[in-house]
C-alpha cells in the first residue's frame, strides 16, 4: 500500500500540471492572434462539424464575438454562441422581423442579442417543478423567469421585453401551438434529455415548429471516438458520427436539407489539448482559485468518464419551402 500510495498521490497535481499548461496556451493564442481581415458579418455557411481552433481564431466567429461583447477565447462555449449566429446570419435570420424559439435556454445571451437586432424570440426552459431543474438551478444555467435572461449590455430591458417571450418548455414534449417560427436553437441542451435516441428525436421533433423553410441550429456534446462505446441513457449523454449520420438519412429522406457534415476534429494546439478533472468544484478547487486557474479555464475539448469530447453542431433547413 505504500508503495502505491507513492504512485498515486501526484496524480491530481500532474493533472493540474497539465491543465496549467493547456490554458496558458489557450490564452496566449488568443492574445497573439492577428487583426482580423474582415469587420462585419460574412455571408459563410459554416457546415455541420465539430469545435476547432480555425473556427475561433476566424474573422467570422470573432465578429460575432465582438458583437456579443465577449473576448476572444479558445472555449467552446464561445464557439457554440458564435456559430449559432453565424449559422441564423447565413440563412437570413438576424433581421428586423424574424421569430426564433430557443429551447432549454438558461441565461446564455442569444435572445438578448437577439432582441437588439429587432428579431423576436420566445426562449423556453424546464418547469420548474421538473426534477431535471435541481441540477441546472444549483449551476445558474436554469431561467425561471424572462427578467433573469436579459443581458444588460446588449439590449436595453424595454426592448428586451418587447421582443423576448418566456415560457416552460419539457424538450421532449414540446407542444403542439409552438408552431410557424422563422428558426429555432439549442445550445448544449439536447444531450441531457435522458438517452441518445430521446436527443435526436427532439432535433426531429424541433422542425415541426418552424415553417416551410426555415431553420434549425442545435449543438450537443459529441465522442470524438467513433467506433467503440460512448455514454447513453443518462444524465449527459455523448453523440457519435453514427448518431449524426444516421439522422441525417432520415432527415434528407423526409425531405430536409442538412448542411455538409464535417467531422475533422482538427489538428491545432488547442485541438489536441484535452482537458481532465479535477474541474473547479473538487477537491482542489481551492487549489486552482489560488493559482489563478478558474479565470483562465478553456479548452475545445475535454474528458467525460475518459471519452474525448467536444462539441458539435448541426444546421438543417425544414423541407416543403
Amino acid at each position: 500500500m505504500t508503495v502505491l500510495n507513492e504512485r498515486l498521490r501526484d496524480i491530481d497535481l500532474i493533472s493540474l500540471n497539465i491543465k496549467a499548461n493547456g490554458y496558458r496556451l489557450a490564452r496566449l493564442l488568443a492574445e497573439t492572434l492577428p487583426p482580423a481581415t474582415h469587420d462585419g458579418p460574412q455571408d459563410i455557411q459554416p457546415g455541420s462539424k465539430l469545435c476547432t481552433q480555425e473556427d475561433i481564431a476566424s474573422d467570422w466567429s470573432r465578429y460575432w464575438s465582438s458583437e456579443l461583447k465577449l473576448p476572444v477565447v479558445f472555449h467552446r462555449k464561445l464557439w457554440e454562441y458564435t456559430y449559432l449566429l453565424q449559422a441564423l446570419h447565413a440563412s437570413g435570420n438576424i433581421a428586423p422581423g424574424r421569430v426564433g424559439l430557443g429551447f432549454g435556454c438558461g441565461l446564455e445571451p442569444i435572445a438578448s442579442y437577439l432582441a437588439s437586432r429587432e428579431v423576436k424570440a420566445t426562449i423556453t426552459d424546464l418547469p420548474p417543478e421538473h426534477q431535471r431543474v435541481a441540477g441546472w438551478a444549483s449551476s445558474n444555467e436554469y431561467v425561471e423567469t424572462l427578467e433573469k435572461a436579459h443581458v444588460a449590455d446588449l439590449v436595453d430591458r424595454e426592448q428586451f421585453i418587447r421582443m423576448v417571450s418566456h415560457r416552460h418548455v419539457d424538450m421532449n414534449a414540446i407542444p403542439d401551438d409552438l408552431s410557424g417560427f422563422d428558426f429555432c436553437w439549442s445550445v448544449c441542451a439536447l444531450e441531457h434529455l435522458g438517452s441518445i435516441q430521446q436527443g435526436l428525436d427532439f432535433i426531429e421533433a424541433s422542425l415541426r415548429t418552424l415553417r416551410p423553410g426555415g431553420t434549425a441550429v442545435h449543438t450537443t456534446e459529441f465522442n470524438i471516438n467513433p467506433e467503440g462505446p460512448t455514454i447513453d441513457n443518462w444524465m449527459t449523454v455523448l453523440f457519435q458520427r453514427k448518431h449524426i449520420e444516421g439522422l441525417v438519412q432520415k432527415l434528407e429522406s423526409q425531405g430536409h436539407t442538412v448542411a455538409p457534415l464535417d467531422f475533422s476534429a482538427g489538428s491545432q494546439p488547442m485541438d489536441q489539448f484535452i482537458d481532465i478533472p479535477p474541474w473547479n468544484d473538487d477537491l482542489l478547487g481551492p487549489v486552482m482559485g489560488q493559482l489563478d486557474m478558474r479565470r483562465n479555464a478553456n479548452h475545445l475539448k475535454l474528458s467525460v468518464d475518459g471519452f474525448v469530447v467536444t462539441c458539435f453542431a448541426i444546421t438543417i433547413t425544414k423541407g416543403g419551402g
